[in-house]
């Protein structure tokens, strides 16, 4: 021992290469094995590290499990809220409006609605391609500037209809008031749902809907039962739920928009990135929302017009059930898709594209039950039969309120013309349908309703077979830049 504390290491060196070589071999071998095994298996005896493993796990995640059921819980209890408050304002003005004042309104809000998913020209689906902040910054920017320059395109052709005759001056101005208040919230819901404040979102429409029928009922009171009493008080509402969500996010909005962060050189070079929003995305929205609409459209050269009333009620009343499903499932279905990539971003959008459908089916079909039990209530009333016809346009209102969520979601898609594709043959079986029966009636009615389920089950195949992921797009482009041109 003292001898070979005395040794030069280079001595131990060359007594160890001395050694045999199958002796050195089996011993590293085996010490390969021990530490291989020792890394695969945890030590004996210490069963309680995967315990505290799992518990760690089980830690960092129930946080955001309890946020997020929390939002859901909050935004669904705001929007409820704030559709059964618009509903009695709704019942009240329609016992004091004539039918044809609500035939007027409907076509009124539809063309103003419309005309707002094109405002952006669906620039806002890029908020929600992934969790850059950034790039979210820049997608907003681009969206507010297109969103100024269409409305001042939409003002220039109104004054010029005004001037001709013909809209009325009064319908014009109030039609512009709207659809510039709707841009402002799509604008400003889509990057408060990015960032999921769903309060803010939820406390906006509560505000619509506190506002929009107080405003409703004191100029019917004031001007009596006129359609331009309606379209004064659709504006003043969503000005003043504008207003309410600008001032909530002024903090958030103000740091996107900061001075310095703008030119002209980022916003072409955005504008080229992200061109298939406006080339495959608008087109499929602008597709949808005909299709909802399209009955509505009809309303005006139908020969009953009590049943062109009632179906015109009947869609305003559906609508906000239908509303309130998509506007409380697309903020957390995209906030929840937006943090996640890859295959658990495929596997997520397809439970929820399945979840929503089973959803909506059981929403209408209540809604649907309950109005035929209530319809006795109306006998003797100018809405007499207003429960059936609800009860048949229930069909028709199951695929309209999924396909909102569904198609926000199919945006994360690098396939995008499929959406244009099935959104315009449905479009197309809708309007051939309604020109082969040439009248309103309950077998039109139950007609529409199906093709609207076949078009909703066509976006959920889509969606389980063909759902890409955005993150694996080019990066100079949206997720539809990866479509085949």
């Amino acid at each position: 021992m003292t001898a070979s504390r005395g040794r030069d290491p280079s001595d131990d060196a060359a007594d160890m290469a001395g050694e045999s070589l199958s002796d050195a071999s089996t011993t590293g071998v085996d010490m390969a094995a021990h530490v291989t095994m020792d890394r695969a298996h945890l030590p004996h005896g210490r069963p309680g590290l995967s315990l505290a493993a799992g518990r760690r796990f089980v830690a960092r995640r129930v946080p955001a499990l309890r946020s997020n059921l929390g939002s859901a819980i909050l935004l669904g209890l705001r929007f409820v809220q704030a559709r059964l408050i618009s509903v009695w304002g709704l019942i009240i003005a329609a016992a004091l409006c004539p039918p044809f004042v609500f035939a007027a309104f409907a076509v009124f809000s539809s063309a103003a609605n419309f005309i707002s998913i094109a405002s952006l020209l669906r620039l806002e689906a890029v908020f929600f391609q992934n969790s850059d902040r950034a790039r979210l910054g820049l997608a907003f920017r681009l969206a507010a500037a297109v969103g100024v320059a269409f409305l001042a395109v939409a003002a220039v052709v109104l004054i010029g209809l005004a001037v001709t005759g013909w809209v009325a001056p009064a319908v014009a101005f109030f039609f512009l008031v709207s659809l510039a208040a709707r841009s402002v919230l799509r604008l400003l819901w889509s990057e408060a749902t990015a960032e999921g404040d769903f309060r803010a979102i939820g406390n906006s429409n509560v505000v619509q809907a506190v506002v929009q029928p107080a405003i409703m009922l004191l100029l019917i009171w004031v001007f009596g039962p006129k359609a331009l009493t309606l379209f004064m008080a659709d504006a003043l509402g969503h000005v003043l739920a504008a207003a309410y969500l600008l001032r909530r996010r002024r903090d958030s909005v103000a740091a996107l928009v900061r001075p310095v962060l703008w030119s002209w050189r980022s916003l072409a070079e955005a504008a080229i990135r992200w061109r298939d929003a406006p080339r495959a995305l608008l087109p499929s929205a602008l597709l949808a929302y005909g299709f909802a609409i399209a009955p509505l459209l009809a309303l005006p050269y139908a020969s009953n017009t009590v049943l062109a009333a009632q179906v015109a009620l009947s869609m305003r009343l559906l609508d906000m059930p239908s509303q309130m499903f998509g506007t409380v499932s697309i903020p957390l279905v995209l906030n929840r898709l937006r943090t996640q990539a890859g295959p658990r971003r495929r596997f997520w959008a397809r439970i929820m594209a399945l979840g929503l459908t089973v959803g909506a089916t059981v929403l209408f079909s209540v809604i649907a039950v309950v109005s035929l039990v209530a319809d006795h209530w109306l006998i003797g009333t100018q809405w007499q039969d207003l429960g059936e016809v609800i009860a048949l346009l229930a069909a028709f209102y199951i695929g309209i309120a999924v396909l909102g969520p569904l198609q926000e979601v199919a945006t994360l898609s690098r396939q995008p013309f499929w959406q244009v594709a099935i959104n315009a043959v449905a479009l197309v079986a809708i309007v051939a349908t309604m020109a082969w029966f040439r009248a309103l009636s309950p077998e039109l009615l139950l007609t529409i309703g199906a093709i609207s389920i076949l078009r909703t089950l066509a976006h959920t195949v889509f969606i389980w077979l063909h759902l890409d992921d955005a993150a694996e797009a080019p990066s100079d482009g949206l997720a539809a830049s990866g479509a085949v041109r």
